[in-house]
């Protein structure tokens, strides 16, 4: 009996480990790029260009460049759903130029004046529109009047759509935050935008990219919401960009905000809100924790700026199926500058999203509400 419950058990330790060994390995595949393929022998027709084949599967008919595009399948919102494409050279940027695709709903219920934005960085494999579905934040847009910008990592500046998060040219500011930023100066250019209040959200690869820019860009940020993301100022390769999201990186982590805030004089706050599963296996809890412990720096945020937590119970049943979780508020005055939830069952996904698409959990809370709900408390 002693024997056939020691083989029992021995089986379900193999079992686990093989199945961590191979989530393991296809995170760190997610991370690397794909070998080139094998050249054609026969003649093939020329693939269009990453911008164009994101556009045009939006809709039967062809696009151009710069046009007013229908709402995503499922969708039909009355706003504008338009797709552009930004060039390096419009800043200044030396050749060879790159370009940067994006997205921009604008609600048809807009208010008088000009509107506050919302940029959206999807995670690794998802595109711009996929992000926009699953998170469902045009529908909110529309209900609230705010527009939303999505831009989209190219399958040439990575073949999994990663966003260079944890290089260090990225998380000084260069390369692909040089164009959201430039995404940025020129929808507040082209439609009304309210300067005052621009904010940044993004999801997993998404969530390190809106923090960088949030941290090299607080001129433009009023604040910024991080869904399973990593920490600032860590990782510096493939390998070990895979080391933070499983085990955070305390010994950086500090540091790097402490050498952000030497270098800029005068940093305002910078109001955040953490989002994150307690199952997520990708990128695991650690980095929210650490994430916490960046944004209380940077809001010069003392243990006496803390609120009792707060439990919000689960519901099981009914249309609008919710895991329970806890919010931990950090206030100065009467602003609440931090706010972390993290839930309960949630695995690697946007909260409350779509499920019928990847990295999106039907199960509330609603990330995306919660996250409106805090920017709206804010403005530069």
């Amino acid at each position: 009996m002693l024997k056939s419950l020691t083989r029992l058990w021995l089986s379900g330790v193999k079992q686990a480990a093989k199945a961590q060994r191979s989530q393991q390995r296809k995170l760190l595949k997610s991370l690397l790029p794909k070998p080139p393929a094998k050249a054609r022998t026969s003649p093939a027709k020329a693939r269009p260009s990453p911008a164009k084949a994101a556009v045009t599967h939006l809709t039967p008919a062809k696009v151009p460049r710069r046009a007013v595009v229908p709402a995503a399948a499922g969708t039909r919102l009355p706003g504008k759903w338009m797709a552009f494409a930004y060039s390096s050279l419009a800043d200044g940027g030396k050749l060879p130029a790159r370009r940067m695709p994006y997205w921009l709903y604008i609600p048809a219920n807009a208010p008088v004046g000009p509107l506050p934005l919302v940029v959206m960085l999807h995670g690794c494999e998802q595109s711009a529109e996929q992000f926009a579905r699953g998170t469902r934040m045009n529908a909110l847009a529309e209900q609230k009047g705010f527009a939303v910008a999505y831009p989209q990592q190219s399958l040439r500046g990575h073949p999994n759509r990663c966003w260079h998060w944890y290089e260090r040219t990225t998380q000084d500011g260069g390369d692909d935050v040089r164009l959201i930023a430039g995404i940025i100066d020129k929808v507040c250019g082209a439609y009304p935008i309210d300067r005052a209040r621009i904010y940044v959200a993004g999801l997993s690869a998404g969530a390190g990219m809106a923090n960088i820019l949030a941290l090299r860009h607080p001129d433009k940020i009023a604040a910024v919401g991080l869904h399973s993301g990593p920490i600032f100022g860590a990782g510096h390769s493939k390998t070990g960009a895979y080391s933070v999201m499983q085990l955070g990186a305390s010994h950086q982590a500090e540091q790097a905000i402490k050498t952000l805030l030497e270098g800029a004089a005068g940093f305002p706050a910078m109001p955040a809100i953490l989002i994150q599963g307690r199952e997520d296996r990708i990128v695991r809890r650690i980095n929210q924790e650490q994430l916490e412990v960046q944004f209380r720096l940077i809001n010069r945020l003392d243990a006496n700026s803390a609120e009792p937590p707060v439990d919000k119970p689960g519901r099981a049943s009914g249309r609008r199926q919710s895991h329970a979780y806890r919010i931990r508020d950090y206030r100065r005055g009467r602003k609440v500058l931090l706010r972390v939830c993290d839930v309960a069952q949630l695995e690697h996904a946007w909260s409350g999203g779509d499920c019928t698409l990847k990295y999106n959990a039907c199960a509330g809370p609603d990330a995306s509400r919660m996250m409106w709900d805090f920017f709206s408390r804010h403005r530069r």
